[in-house]
């Protein structure tokens, strides 16, 4: 017989073993992996802690330094208090010498900071020995001045002083004003070293494993402090803001980077017992995150729904359709509908009809544009407008939307969330706010007009009287008989006389009724002498009565401005009244000059101004010139002003004033200018223009 060869078995061996070694390898990578990470973690720990722990040394220096500084300044301040004389001075000043180490010299200057005293520290030799006080006494000067404007204590920059040991050290000046009678009436300057300042204030526990150092901007060490140098590894910074400067403090540890056997020993560890209990540990664990997870996410729900139903704000959700998905009890209660009538239809119930298609138009613009623009998120896409909404009983009513887009959890883009405000109180309140100060302005108005119906009485009598005379010399005439050619010429010339008096005794009479009788607020482009002769019939009554003059200063042409007429003509009325009223009390006649100018400062303004020769605006008088109700007349309201600064502020511009060159008051306010067609000249591309008297 044959023999036959046995039939080989499959070569299952090799492949089981391929796939224990690739399981054996990944689960040794894994841990490798893992370990490694510890250990990173670790270092890193280490790290960040080392880093804190430095941060809040550093906090706790500057903190030092900063009340050591403050405890410094009250000490110094206490001996001005009672403006002590050189003698009690000097003795205070030796105290504060001996009690404080890093003060190194305390000088007493006057006014003009000419030095009149001054004593250096006991412990070290004299900063200004090698250099004189007077060469290097600029930033005491800044220090000084700004201490002045302060009213109050001013460090200066640190500068470097040379010492007699051929070294030097980095001080800076604290300048405190001495006041008598609420008046500068000198200074101390007291020179504060600021390593010594350094050894002083800083704990020495602190000191003996950290360099301390003043630093500047480009890391220039100043001044330091500390047994020994950092090794720059663990560094923080902490700035000192001084009343007119700034240190800036760094502290560098001695400690290098944490070590790595200690470290990868606690991540063996850890690593191992990570690995024996973690299988077991994920199932439990899995199974409680699962079960807290559930547990939060019932509580945020309930959470946010309590705050949307405590909200006053009406919110609204849509999907990419238009159709409303959600909205809250406040919006309910705004619109007057149900949830369930809110999410039904596709219009919502709540658009008025008579704006459904526009609003329909503008939501398919909304829905169908992009949610977010390149480079910008869901934040800062947030668009704001408002709008009309009608209430289920049909009463339209005001309200202001916030749209942002709403984004699922993937970051997908499901639809826009809406925040509604009902604004129709606010409209009410600003209406109401509108009519106020319509009926304030109407009664600024009959006041002014109340003032000038003296002056009209004494404007009218000198027409009137004219008139009566004409009339009188008239009928004498007639009273011979048939009158001659050389009578009837005079009789013609009287006649002539007579209706020249009542024209002007007509034109003043008219100038204040058109002044009354204007009511119309719309805003209209004027030019500058326009207002001004609006206005000039009524403050030449005043200023003939003040034996005041009046002067325009205009440029041809004048500047135009955009502007309610009637509201600005009030303005330099009222303006005009107190320019004329300042001037009263001049002596000489002929200095009472009230300038009336309109110039074109910008493209966009025109700057009008009044100045007056008065005797000018007191301080405590020009604090409180625009409160309202506010006056030094005892026959004003004490409106005037406030009124002015509101009306201007109304039209976008500012009203103020300031002390004029040769004496008295220049009140100055801003309009919007009438945009300039282009190639014609405005009154300040024109140059000034010759005063013209009024």
């Amino acid at each position: 017989m044959t023999d036959l060869a046995a039939p080989t078995p499959p070569a299952r061996v090799p492949s089981r073993r391929l796939r224990r070694v690739l399981l054996w390898g990944a689960l040794v990578a894994l841990l490798g992996v893992a370990q490694s990470l510890l250990v990173f973690l670790t270092i890193n720990h280490e790290r960040v802690r080392a880093q804190e722990q430095l941060d809040a040394a550093a906090a706790e220096a500057a903190s030092d330094v900063r009340n050591a500084l403050a405890r410094q300044q009250q000490g110094l301040q206490a001996m001005l208090w009672s403006a002590p004389p050189p003698e009690r001075w000097r003795s205070d000043a030796t105290e504060q010498l001996r009690a404080r180490r890093e003060l190194l010299r305390l000088e007493r200057r006057d006014a003009a900071m000419l030095l009149q005293d001054h004593l250096d520290s006991p412990y070290v030799a004299p900063p200004f020995s090698r250099i004189p006080r007077a060469s290097i006494e600029l930033e005491a000067h800044l220090a000084c001045s700004t201490a002045q404007r302060l009213a109050g204590p001013a460090y200066s920059r640190s500068y470097f002083v040379p010492v007699e040991s051929g070294l030097g050290m980095e001080v800076m000046d604290l300048c405190l004003p001495l006041l008598a009678s609420g008046r500068p009436d000198g200074f101390m300057v007291a020179t504060v070293a600021l390593g010594r300042l350094l050894e002083e204030s800083v704990g020495p526990q602190l000191l003996r494993g950290h360099e301390l150092s003043f630093v500047e901007g480009d890391g220039t060490r100043l001044a330091r402090a500390g047994g020994r140098r950092g090794a720059g590894v663990y560094v923080s910074e902490r700035i000192i803001d001084l009343p007119g400067q700034s240190l800036q403090l760094r502290l560098d540890s001695s400690a290098g980077s944490p070590s790595l056997i200690p470290n990868l020993a606690v991540a063996l560890v850890l690593g191992l017992s990570l690995a024996l209990t973690g299988v077991v540990a994920l199932l439990v664990a899995d199974v409680r995150r699962r079960a807290a997870a559930e547990a939060r996410v019932a509580e945020a729900l309930a959470f946010r729904k309590a705050m949307e139903d405590s909200l006053v704000t009406g919110l609204r959700a849509r999907d990419l359709s238009g159709r409303i998905t959600y909205v809250n009890p406040a919006f309910c209660e705004m619109v007057g509908f149900t949830p369930e009538e809110l999410m039904g239809p596709a219009t919502p119930p709540y658009w008025p009809p008579e704006h459904a298609q526009e609003y329909a138009r503008r939501q398919s613009v909304r829905l169908g544009g992009p949610p977010f623009a390149p480079g910008r998120s869901a934040q800062e896409a947030r668009t704001g407008f408002e709008t009309v909404f009608m209430r289920r009983n049909g009463e339209r009513f005001p309200v202001l939307i916030f749209e942002a887009p709403l984004v699922d959890g993937q970051g997908v883009h499901t639809g826009w969330m809406s925040a509604v405000l009902d604004v129709s109180a606010q409209r009410k309140v600003e209406e109401l706010s509108r009519q106020q100060q319509e009926r304030l302005q109407a009664t600024a108005r009959l006041a002014t007009v109340g003032e000038m119906a003296s002056l009209l009485s004494h404007e009218l009598n000198q027409p009137l009287a004219a008139i009566a005379s004409y009339a009188a010399g008239s009928l004498n005439l007639l009273k011979d008989g048939t009158p001659d050619p050389d009578t009837l010429a005079l009789l013609q010339q009287a006649t002539g006389r007579i209706a020249e008096q009542a024209e002007r005794a007509g034109r003043v009479i008219k100038s204040v009724h058109d002044f009354v009788r204007r009511r119309e607020q719309a805003r209209e482009a004027l030019r500058a002498d326009v207002l001004f002769d609006a206005v000039m019939p009524l403050v030449r009554l005043q200023a003939r009565k003040s034996g005041a003059r009046i002067e325009l200063d205009l440029p041809d042409p004048p500047p135009r401005v955009h502007c309610d007429r009637t509201m600005v003509e009030q303005v330099l009325l009222n303006l005009t009244r107190n320019g004329i009223q300042a001037m009263e009390s001049v002596a000489d006649p002929a200095l009472r000059v009230l300038t009336l100018a309109a110039r074109q400062t910008h493209e966009r303004w025109v700057e009008f101004r009044v100045a007056d020769r008065g005797r000018g605006i007191a301080p405590e008088v020009a604090q409180r010139l625009f409160t309202p109700f506010f006056t030094t007349r005892s026959e004003g309201m004490g409106l005037g002003l406030s009124l002015c600064r509101t009306v201007i502020e109304q039209h976008g511009g500012a009203l103020d004033f300031e002390p004029a060159p040769g004496g008295g008051t220049v009140f100055r306010f801003t309009l919007p200018a009438e945009p300039t067609p282009r190639g014609e000249r405005t009154g300040r591309e024109a140059g000034r223009a010759t005063p013209v008297s009024g």
